[in-house]
Order: structure tokens, then sequence, then C-alpha cells
């Protein structure tokens, strides 16, 4: 009898654990259901950019010399690199060669006529005028003898010819005279200042570009790359050493439309830096306009659709120690 009772516990201990087992089997089956179904943590991930400037040259020439290397910290001003260019130096003294005679003839001209040159053309209008009197004198004593006969027709038409040529001749020495009295004409006056204008500028054109030859930094920052070394040739305009703000940094990061509104202008999130270990509070400042990264392709069996994703940008709240470029940061989505 007790033998049967034993047994009969044994029956019933392994059926209530047969039925315990099925029944966390099938808890664990629906727990596990239950959490593949649910929805995923999305977790968004972006990078860290910054501000970037380019140092280039004005000048097309040889790099004479590099002031910097890659790390390096330049403020504002400092000088980074030098060009070397001969045919500049050439072009300056070429210019200031023209200028000079320029500005020697504003002055002659500006300074009228000299008084040797005054006085020459006195001399010469009074002797035309005593050779006038002389002619008048002569061609009426001629004419005097003509009239009484004893002069031929020939002979006093040359008087007078004489007479009217010496005439002229004082006129045309008189007229110089006044010339050299009033000095300059005023067109020709304006003419040389404008000459010593243009040659001024020129100068001034090429001391400019010589002013050029050294090469400076725009803004505080670091340098990131170096493009163009020591003895080689820059193109003008060609960027020859770039410089990173990394005061002037901010975080670049793409989120689904569905978690858009979290991320309004002007709002605050918090997100992780592996590479520094800590969490940091950035502002949104910018929403692209326009989405990417999706085609509209609606899936109605899963009443889902393909999600298009907007690229942020977003500032840190306070300055952060030891943040670089391209350093990643993780966002939660929610």
């Amino acid at each position: 009898m007790l033998q049967e009772i034993l047994k009969d516990k044994k029956k019933l201990a392994s059926v209530v654990f047969i039925v315990v087992a099925f029944a966390l089997i099938i808890i664990w089956l629906v727990g596990t259901f239950y959490r593949a179904y649910l929805p995923k943590k999305q977790i968004f991930q972006g990078q860290i950019s910054a501000k970037e400037y380019s140092v280039s040259s004005k000048l097309a020439g040889r790099i004479d010399e590099i002031l910097v290397h890659k790390g390096d910290v330049v403020k504002k001003g400092d000088v980074v690199f030098t060009i070397k260019s001969p045919e500049l130096e050439a072009k300056l003294t070429q210019a200031q060669a023209g200028y000079e005679a320029a500005k020697a003839l504003n002055e002659e001209v500006h300074s009228g006529t000299r008084n040797e040159t005054i006085e020459s053309a006195k001399d010469v209008w009074q002797a035309a005028s005593a050779q006038a009197k002389l002619a008048e004198k002569t061609y009426k004593r001629i004419q005097q003898l003509y009239n009484e006969g004893v002069m031929s027709l020939q002979r006093r038409d040359e008087a007078f010819a004489a007479y009217q040529s010496a005439k002229y001749n004082e006129s045309t020495t008189y007229q110089q005279y006044k010339l050299a009295l009033s000095g300059t004409r005023d067109e020709a006056k304006k003419a040389a200042l404008e000459k010593e204008k243009a040659a001024l500028g020129q100068v001034q054109e090429v001391e400019a570009y010589v002013k050029d030859i050294e090469a400076f930094a725009p803004a505080d920052g670091e340098v990131s790359n170096i493009l163009v070394h020591s003895g080689e040739l820059a193109p003008s305009g060609f960027p020859v050493v770039m410089l990173l703000d990394l005061n002037d940094s901010w975080l670049r990061l793409s989120v689904d439309e569905n978690h858009l509104q979290r991320f309004q202008k002007g709002n605050t999130f918090k997100g992780f830096i592996p590479a520094l270990n800590k969490e940091v509070e950035f502002r949104v400042t910018y929403i692209a306009a326009m989405g990417d990264f999706a085609t509209w392709k609606a899936t109605a069996s899963t009443q889902n659709y393909d999600m298009k994703t907007f690229e942020i940008e977003a500032r840190p709240t306070q300055k952060v120690e030891g943040l670089r470029v391209g350093m990643s940061v993780l966002v939660d989505s929610e």
C-alpha cells in the first residue's frame, strides 16, 4: 500500500514538473517574441566638424619659406609663408623709375619757362624788330629814287619784298616772346599732371603686390595641412596652408524624419563622445531644408514607409576641452 502511494506521488511530481517546464517554455517564447517585436531604441551617430580656412597666395611664384608645421597653433595676423618673386622686384624698380621721370616732367611744366629762354626770345624779337625798321627805311629810299626815275622797278620790288619779310619775321618772333612770357599751356600742364598720377598709381599697385609676398593667418586656428612646400611653385589663389578653428566647431548629425520633432532649431539634447568618454549638451542651430538618403516607397503590408533623413547641425552649449574634428558623437533617439 505504501509503495503504491509513493509511486503515485512520483507520477504526480513528474506531471507537475512537466507542466511547470512547459509553462516556463511558453512564457520564454512569448517574452522572446514580444521583445523581438518591440520598437528598438535607435542611436544616431554624427561627427564633429569645424570652420576651415585656406591660406592662399595672391601672387604666382615659388614658395620661399613655410613658417608653420602641422599641428601648430597660430594667431590671426601671423605670417604663415612667404613667396619669392624676382619678376615683381624688377617691376617695382621699373615703376619707380617711370614715376620719377613723370614727376620731373610735371615739375618742369608747372615751373613755367626759364628766364634764360625768355631773354633769348626777347633778344630774337628785338633783332627782328630792328631788321624790320631797317628794311622799311631802305624800301622808302628806293621808292623815292624810283619815283625820281633813278631806280629800276625790279630793285623797288626787291626792297618791298625784303620789307614785308622782315615785318613777318618781327611778328613771328614777337609771338614767340609772348608765349615764353605766358609759360606752358594749361592743356600741357594737365597732361603732365595726369601722367605723374598714372605713374604713381603703377608704383602703388606694384607695392601692394610686394606686400603680398607674405601670407598671413586670417583667424586663430590650428594648422591641419600643408599642401605646397618650400621651393615649389604656387599658382595665384591656390591654397598653400589649411587652418582649422577648433573654437568654432559643431556636430553634424543625420536624423530620421519621425524623430525630427525632438531636434527642432533651438532645442537641446545630449550626446556621448566615446573619444572623450563624456556626455556633452548640444543646441540645434540648423536643420536641412531638404531630406536625403531614402526614397518614397510605401509598404502597405507593414503599414510603414521608408524614412527620409535630415541633416542637422548642433553646437556645444559649453566649451569642450579636447574636442577634435571627426570625433564620433552618439545620440539616443528618445
